[in-house]
C-alpha cells in the first residue's frame, strides 16, 4: 500500500514538473523572438536610404566677429571662414610616418590661390569631433571581421571622451547600424551581432556617411572607413562621391585591408579611390599588410585627430564669389629635423554673398 500511495504522487509531481518545464521553454522562445526582432540587421531592409545630394558646404561668415585671441582660435570645421579668418587644421609626420608635435607658428607658410598669407592665429587644442564610421560588412570581410571590430573599439576608446560616433555598415547596401552616441559600449554591443555577407557598396556607404554628418553635434567632422576592397554594387558613381566630398567639411581617414593579388578591376581601383578622397580632405589612407597591425593603426588615427595644428589667416584677396580656392602649406622645420610631411585639406569654397 505504501508503494501504491507514493506512485500517484510521483506521477503528479512529474506531470507538474513537465508542465512548468514546458511553460519555461515557451517563455524563452518568446523572449528570444523579441531579442531577435530588436536586433534585426538594418542591412536586410529592402529600401535602405543611401544619402541625398547635399548642397555645397559654404564656410561660415560671422557678421560681427569677436576680437581674435592670438594662439587660441575657436576650433571648428576642417576649414572655416569667420569674417574672412580662414582656419585650416593639419597634421605633420616624419619619414617614418610618425606624428610630429611641438611645432610653432614660425614653422608654417600658407598660400591661398598661390598668394602667401600672414598667419594670424595658431592653435593645437584637442576639441571634440563627430566621427562617422563606415564599416565593410561584405562577404570578403568574414575572416577579417573580428580583428576589424577590435580595431574599431581601440580607435573609439582612445578618442576624446566627448567625441560622438555613428556607424554605417554596408554590403549590398549601406545602413546606419548605430546612430549618434558617445557610449563606446553601445557601439561594441551592436557590432557583435553583425555578420559579413554579400557584395560591396562602398561608394554608397561613404556617400551616406558624408550626408549624415550634416546633422553632427560638433563642427569638427571626420569619417573613418574600414574596408578590404573596391566597389561592385553602388548606385552612386566615383565622380558623384568626389563631388560631395569636395563640397563637404569632412576629414576622411581609411584603413584599407587590401589583398596583395587583386584580381578584379574593382579591387585594383578601390585603393586609388580611397587615397584620393582621403588626401583631398587632409586625411590619409593606411594600408594593412598584417592584420595584427590594425589596432596600432586605429590608435594612430585617433592620435592624429587629437593632435592637429590649426592656423588662421585673413586672405589678402577677398572675393565672396563661392568659388573653389586652392590651399598650399609649406613647412619650415626646425634645424636638425628631417624632411617632414604636412597633411591638410586641398582647398575650400569661398563664402557667397
Amino acid at each position: 500500500m505504501k508503494y501504491l500511495t507514493s506512485g500517484p504522487r510521483f506521477l503528479i509531481a512529474a506531470a507538474s514538473t513537465a508542465a512548468w518545464h514546458l511553460l519555461f521553454l515557451l517563455f524563452v522562445a518568446l523572449l528570444g523572438t523579441g531579442i531577435s526582432a530588436a536586433q534585426e540587421n538594418p542591412l536586410d531592409a529592402p529600401n535602405t536610404p543611401i544619402g541625398t545630394p547635399a548642397k555645397p558646404a559654404q564656410p561660415t561668415v560671422a557678421p560681427t566677429p569677436p576680437p581674435a585671441t592670438p594662439g587660441s582660435p575657436r576650433r571648428n570645421s576642417p576649414i572655416r571662414v569667420e569674417a574672412n579668418l580662414v582656419l585650416v587644421p593639419m597634421t605633420v609626420t616624419d619619414p617614418m610616418n610618425r606624428l610630429v608635435t611641438g611645432l610653432e607658428k614660425e614653422n608654417f607658410n600658407v598660400f591661398d590661390n598661390n598668394q602667401g598669407q600672414v598667419i594670424k592665429t595658431f592653435s593645437t587644442e584637442d576639441a571634440p569631433v563627430t566621427i562617422g564610421i563606415v564599416f565593410d560588412l561584405s562577404g570578403s570581410m568574414t575572416s577579417k571581421f573580428a580583428r576589424a571590430r577590435k580595431a574599431l573599439s581601440e580607435f573609439m576608446r582612445t578618442c576624446n571622451p566627448q567625441d560622438e560616433f555613428f556607424v554605417v555598415g554596408f554590403n549590398d547596401r549601406p545602413a546606419v547600424i548605430v546612430d549618434y552616441t558617445s557610449d563606446v559600449d553601445d557601439v561594441e554591443a551592436r557590432m557583435v551581432m553583425l555578420k559579413p555577407e554579400n557584395r560591396t557598396a562602398l561608394i554608397d556607404a561613404v556617400y551616406l556617411g558624408v550626408s549624415k554628418l550634416r546633422d553632427a553635434k560638433y563642427d569638427r567632422k571626420a569619417l573613418l572607413i574600414i574596408s578590404d576592397g573596391g566597389d561592385n554594387r553602388s548606385r552612386y558613381s566615383e565622380g558623384e562621391l568626389r563631388r560631395i566630398v569636395r563640397e563637404s567639411d569632412v576629414q576622411i581617414y581609411s584603413i584599407g585591408i587590401f589583398d596583395v593579388d587583386a584580381s578584379t578591376i574593382e579591387e585594383q581601383t578601390g585603393p586609388i579611390l580611397l587615397t584620393d578622397i582621403c588626401e583631398l580632405t587632409g586625411g590619409r589612407l593606411f594600408r594593412i599588410t598584417d592584420m595584427g597591425d590594425m589596432g596600432d593603426i586605429a590608435t594612430r588615427i585617433s592620435a592624429e585627430l587629437r593632435n592637429e595644428y590649426v592656423i588662421g589667416y585673413r586672405p589678402s584677396e577677398v572675393k565672396k564669389d563661392g568659388n573653389w580656392r586652392k590651399l598650399k602649406v609649406r613647412l619650415l622645420p626646425p634645424p636638425g629635423l628631417p624632411i617632414l610631411d604636412v597633411h591638410y585639406r586641398q582647398g575650400y569654397y569661398a563664402p557667397s554673398q
